[in-house]
């Protein structure tokens, strides 16, 4: 099952989402550049490491605690691989560029930033010990699809299914499609408390953290806005 677009047009053109498209391109390819270990070291200085803020909060290190603070933003600018990369941007520009739309560009952008820190300390306390380093952008972007989900749920998702490798195109409802996409990160973060193996390397907690905050914001917009 693999989204290919939404039929749910927006009225201002997403130059946020755009953006951080962009960037994060640049920087991947940027990684793409560098020599194996210079790109490994490179990954692991930037990136998110569970392990290395529990020091740093068991030390009362606050300039280190600081450091892994701001690993998680540089985090959010990291992929491990083209499909990695690919798989994020393509599910940012599906949800973003409505998701802007309704919130203005500035907000979505401290939303899009916030989502990706809940879904980091989400993934932390499920993971306190974890020496694996954490990349990606899938957690602000789970942020994105819960606030697409409580404010268009009922928006289209043209999906491509494979049956025996024969492609089928079907219209999704965007809750259906959401919801059943939040099952399978729920249940994997479950399997996941099981032992690292059944995680398959996926920060799941991280989705379901971001995606939840998505919702919470979400709701509080619309009733923000009907009181208004």
């Amino acid at each position: 099952m693999f989204p290919l677009r939404d039929i749910n047009p927006s009225s201002k053109k997403p130059i946020v989402t755009i953006s951080i498209i962009i960037i994060n391109i640049i920087i991947f390819l940027f990684e793409l550049i560098l020599p194996f270990n210079i790109r490994e070291a490179f990954i692991h200085y930037y990136g998110f490491i569970p392990k290395e803020l529990t020091n740093a909060i068991v030390y009362r290190s606050i300039s280190y605690i600081g450091l892994n603070i701001i690993s998680i933003f540089t985090s959010m600018f990291l992929h491990g691989s083209f499909m990695h990369i690919i798989g994020n941007m393509w599910s940012l520009w599906l949800f973003g560029d409505n998701v802007e739309d309704k919130l203005g560009h500035f907000k979505f952008l401290l939303v899009y930033i916030i989502s990706g820190y809940i879904a980091s300390f989400t993934h932390y306390i499920f993971n306190i010990n974890s020496p694996v380093v954490t990349i990606g952008a899938s957690g602000a972007i789970a942020g994105v699809i819960g606030i697409y989900f409580v404010l268009f749920p009922f928006a289209k998702i043209q999906t491509l299914f494979l049956l025996l490798w024969f492609p089928f195109f079907v219209n999704i409802p965007a809750f259906i499609f959401i919801g059943l996409w939040f099952l399978t990160q729920v249940f994997n973060g479950l399997l996941s408390l099981v032992g690292p193996y059944y995680g398959s390397g996926v920060a799941w907690w991280a989705h379901i953290g971001g995606f939840i905050y998505g919702i919470y914001l979400a709701k509080k917009y619309k009733r923000e806005s009907y009181y208004y």
